[in-house]
């Protein structure tokens, strides 16, 4: 074992001062048939007895963490279950640690075990179960660690990029690793982009997005707790956030990894020529939002109408209006269609709406007592407003009755039209029945001409 560790490392010392540039940098297939020959080297070691019996060992050990979590996982699963009042934090840990039972045993029977045989027989006889142990107890705090990250797909790529890492690290292959890596590159122009630079940019573009996510979070949520902005202007300086904070972050990143950025200004130009063409709408949109937000002409809990769809503003984004209707359905009107289209906005200036009933009574009626009744009918309905009172005018006497238009002002538009029209309709009905006022219905009269009449 001690030929494998002897050899392992000068591949990685080989591997080092090629990066150094001490010695020529070999190629692909050369480090490829180099790491295949430490791995077939590799395998023929585990074929010797002490070797053998460590794989064997490890194997015991795994099948025993296998009986005692089948063992204990279902009482743990049960004991948690009876836990009433804890905080959450320590059930959410309780639940982690049931769900890596497996590994926590398995790394809890090795460790012991590789401290036994040092102590009992030579270091080389322990090799072997020590590099195990170290894996096993890297993967666990891993696993445990990423469980913080509440994004799954970040999550999941912490932990496999972590465990790909620590495994490395602990073979003592990173070097070689990074070497092949390296060596599978290709070039545009005056840009070497090599596989060792992409994931170098995923990694740390990945942590600067994080941390920019992060600070986008906090601040958002303090630009929104501040009453002294406008909801437009705070939608906006979000979206300018945002945007400062992820550029920002790809920038940084790209320079942190030694990306040339002049490299890429031939290919970002002729990608911004096909956007331009191709994504005129998007473009139209985007630039749209930025204008409602700048002129205020519509904000957050606006009640507006758009052709046939009526309902309150719920939030504004980069490229649409999120418009939500009274029966709950959530409309996505594009930001153009509101510059370029005609939009009624209930409470543009303030929350105050005047609505028209159109009614009438007979002839028999008298107009001044129904006008007097309509008004009040109208007053009785908790959502009309008093300060602004109702009003009540005859506007044609009509073929069969008397035509009224009764007005009256909420100050709720969100708590929708129809409702307080039919509430107003049904106060106005009790009303006529009670002080006797009559609806007439329409009324025809057909006269019969004798014969002789021509």
């Amino acid at each position: 074992m001690e030929e494998i560790e002897a050899e392992a490392n000068a591949a990685a010392e080989a591997a080092q001062g090629a990066a150094n540039g001490d010695l020529p940098e070999p190629s692909t297939e050369e480090l490829a048939l180099g790491l295949a020959s430490d791995l077939e080297r590799f395998l023929t070691g585990l074929l010797r007895p002490w070797n053998a019996y460590q794989i064997l060992i490890a194997l015991g050990l795994i099948a025993a963490a296998y009986l005692l979590t089948r063992l204990l996982a279902p009482r743990l699963h049960n004991w948690m279950r009876t836990l009433t009042g804890m905080p959450t934090w320590r059930m959410r840990v309780l639940v982690i640690l049931h769900k890596r039972l497996n590994l926590i045993l398995f790394a809890a029977l090795i460790w012991p075990t590789v401290w036994i045989m040092r102590e009992a027989t030579w270091p080389s006889r322990s090799y072997m179960l020590g590099i195990i142990a170290q894996l096993s107890l890297a993967w666990l705090i891993i696993a445990v660690a990423t469980r913080l990250i509440t994004n799954k797909l970040l999550r999941s790529g912490v932990r496999y990029v972590g465990w790909i890492w620590v495994t490395l690290s602990i073979l003592n292959l990173t070097d070689t690793a990074r070497a092949i890596l390296e060596s599978a590159a290709i070039d545009f122009g005056d840009l070497h982009l090599s596989l060792w630079t992409i994931v170098q940019a995923v990694v740390v573009l990945g942590a600067l997005i994080t941390v920019a996510r992060f600070l986008s979070r906090t601040s958002s949520d303090r630009i929104k707790r501040n009453d002294e902005i406008s909801p437009s202007m705070q939608v906006l300086l979000i979206k300018l956030l945002q945007l400062l904070l992820y550029c920002a972050a790809l920038f940084l990143g790209l320079k942190a990894v030694g990306v040339d950025l002049t490299g890429l200004a031939f290919l970002s130009g002729a990608i911004g020529v096909g956007l331009g063409f191709g994504l005129q709408k998007v473009v139209s949109n985007l630039v749209s939002g930025v204008i409602i937000l700048l002129d205020k002409s519509i904000k957050p809990g606006d009640v507006i109408s758009l052709g046939a769809t009526f309902g309150w503003i719920e939030a504004l984004g980069a490229r649409y209006v999120s418009v939500v209707t009274r029966d709950g359905k959530e409309y996505l009107i594009p930001n153009e269609d509101l510059i370029t289209g005609q939009v009624v906005n209930w409470s543009h200036s303030n929350d105050f709406v005047r609505l028209d009933i159109n009614f009438g009574t007979a002839y028999h009626d008298d107009p001044h007592l129904v006008r007097r009744i309509a008004i009040e009918a109208a007053q009785s309905v908790d959502r009309v407003l008093s300060k602004k009172p109702p009003v009540c005018h005859i506007i044609s006497f009509g073929d069969s009755s008397v035509d009224y238009v009764l007005r009256f002002w909420i100050e709720d538009p969100t708590g929708g039209l129809t409702n307080i029209r039919g509430n107003v309709f049904l106060a106005l009905w009790d009303a006529f029945q009670t002080h006797g006022i009559s609806i007439p219905f329409p009324q025809r009269e057909l006269r019969m001409l004798p014969a002789d009449a021509e």
